[in-house]
Formats: structure tokens, C-alpha cells, sequence
């Protein structure tokens, strides 16, 4: 497994956001697990968020009302015959904080509450809550993840993709309603995250040192079970100079070297 303090470093790689001063702090922290990275990362970018102000959004809301607002909807008045109440069915749109993402945002701050987490976070997190009192939980199992951001809201960008690694790690929750930490981030997400930085970091770089290599072997690189490791190397069949060097990549990725024994 990737050590804890590279996740963080791939993390802001892959969001630049990251490398700015309000989170500079966590790089000397240290943390228990994943979760406990992404709880602190969570908390951060929303105490930010807050300063600068949360994403708000129109949704529209069907009420019966004694004072009338919005479009007036005869036909569900009737229905329900609210005129004997002196009242009428309207419909209308509130600038709400409701919106999709903070909804996000809420449901995974409730669900590192409830997980293995430093106490000191989930005290962070609580207070936060505070300002979401007015935002719906959704089913994590069943989040839309495919959103629209552009150069306003890029911080939501990556405190959504926090988000979509802590739901990923930690949907599964015990009888008690306690949530049981998994292996948090699988290999497969591991190596979408560690594609992501390489992609940053050899931007930055001017792909002057990219490295280019077989899908086989890239899966090798990043393997931690023993039973692929063995199949792909049977499968490539390396040379002693050719082991150092993919022994080599796999220390870039945090990983143990690999032995013929």
C-alpha cells in the first residue's frame, strides 16, 4: 500500500487546489489511514468553501400558501380544495443551499463521523455540519458522480472527488450503524489516482523523463497481490535488468520490490 503521506502528495498533484496555503498544514500531520487524510483534506476545503460562500441553486418547491407566491396552480387547488382554507397551491423557485453537491458533501462528512477517524476530526467535522442543516443526505450507494464544474466552483471539483474515495472505502457500514474501514481505496482506484498525478506530474515536467510502457507491465507495477504478481511474471518473463528497472517504478509507487523467490 501506498504510505499515507504520498497519497496526499499524488492528491495535490492531481489537484492543484491543494498546493495552496490553507492546506499546506497537512503535510506534517499525521494520520492514522486514508480516511483520516481525507477527513482532514474534507475539512479544510469546506471551512474555505464556507468563507467564500456554498454553491446554492434554484429548486422549485409546491406548497399550499396562504400568501401567494410564484405560479399559482389552479388545478391542484382544486383538487385539494385549499380555497376552503383560503389558501392556494403555488409553485415557485428558492435559491436553496440544497444543492446537489453540498448534498455530496454532507453525506460523506456524516459518513467519516461514523468511521475509524481521530476524534479531533470528527469534532471538525460537527461543527461544519452546523452549516449544512439545510442540505438533504442522499444513499452513497446511489450518488450521481458525473457533475458539471467549471473555473468558479474547482474547489467543489476536488472536495467531490474526496468525497467519491472516502464513499468508495467506506460503504460498508456494521449492524450498529458504525461504518467498518475496508481497504479504503482498491488497487484499481489506487492506479486511476497514480495515472491522474503521473498525468500532472509530467505536465509540469514538460514530459521530458515519461516513461512509457506495456499495459502488462504497468499492471505489475502496481500490484500487491501475490497470485497477479506471479501471473504476469510468467507471463513476461523479465530479465534481471529488466526486473530492476520495473523494481524501480514500484518503489516510485510506494511499493515493495519484487523477488524471483
Amino acid at each position: 500500500m501506498i504510505p499515507i503521506k504520498n497519497i496526499f502528495y499524488m492528491l495535490s498533484y492531481a489537484f492543484q487546489v491543494l498546493n495552496e496555503q490553507g492546506f499546506k498544514s497537512i503535510q506534517t500531520e499525521k494520520f492514522d489511514n486514508i480516511a483520516d487524510l481525507c477527513a482532514a483534506i474534507l475539512a479544510k476545503g469546506v471551512s474555505r468553501q464556507l468563507k467564500q460562500g456554498i454553491s446554492r441553486e434554484y429548486i422549485e418547491h409546491s406548497e399550499q400558501l396562504s400568501a401567494l407566491r410564484g405560479r399559482i396552480e389552479i388545478t391542484e387547488s382544486v383538487k385539494a380544495r385549499t380555497m376552503l382554507k383560503r389558501q392556494m397551491v403555488c409553485t415557485y423557485d428558492d435559491f436553496s443551499t440544497n444543492s446537489y453537491l453540498n448534498q455530496i458533501i454532507k453525506t460523506t462528512m456524516e459518513l467519516l463521523i461514523r468511521s475509524d477517524i481521530a476524534k479531533s476530526r470528527k469534532k471538525e467535522l460537527r461543527k461544519l455540519l452546523v452549516f449544512f442543516g439545510e442540505v438533504d443526505t442522499l444513499d452513497p450507494y446511489m450518488i450521481n458522480w458525473s457533475q458539471q464544474y467549471n473555473r468558479n466552483n474547482q474547489m467543489y471539483r476536488m472536495l467531490i472527488s474526496i468525497c467519491y474515495l472516502v464513499i468508495k472505502g467506506l460503504l460498508q457500514t456494521n449492524s450498529d450503524g458504525s461504518v467498518k474501514l475496508m481497504d479504503f481505496i482498491d488497487e484499481q482506484r489506487m492506479c486511476r489516482l497514480y495515472e491522474k498525478f503521473i498525468l500532472e506530474y509530467y505536465k509540469k515536467d514538460g514530459y521530458n523523463n515519461l516513461v512509457l510502457i506495456l499495459e502488462d507491465v504497468h499492471k505489475l507495477v502496481h500490484s500487491t497481490k501475490k497470485s497477479t504478481i506471479d501471473f504476469y511474471l510468467g507471463l513476461l518473463k523479465l530479465n534481471d535488468k529488466q526486473l530492476k528497472k520495473l523494481n524501480h517504478l514500484r518503489e516510485l509507487a510506494g511499493l515493495p520490490a519484487i523477488s524471483r523467490e
